[in-house]
């Protein structure tokens, strides 16, 4: 079994309070979820109005399977036009012996 996260820093430059950067914060993340069957969450920068830190993982048999997963919901995020993505990166948990 290997388990693989996401983690992904946003910008998000038309927020203008944390009402509005949780509703764009909420579709990133539902969406991803219901579209993709990933486990989803927002990490980081919690109490800043332009920034997110938004986490996803997927586990699964093989490595092939989880990068195409987490490549689709970095597709994803990325083609969302409400926000920009500063930084990306993945982190690997392998179990098989």
């Amino acid at each position: 079994m290997l388990a693989c996260a996401l983690d992904l820093e946003v910008r998000i430059p038309g927020s203008d309070s944390l009402k509005s950067k949780r509703s764009v914060v909420r579709h990133l993340l539902d969406g991803a979820r219901s579209r993709f069957r990933v486990a989803s969450a927002e990490v980081g920068f919690q109490d800043q109005w332009q920034r997110a830190e938004l986490g996803f993982a997927t586990v699964s048999g093989s490595a092939a399977t989880a990068e195409a997963v987490l490549d689709a919901v970095e597709r994803f995020v990325w083609s969302d036009p409400e926000v920009e993505v500063i930084s990306a990166s993945r982190h690997w948990v392998d179990t098989q012996r």
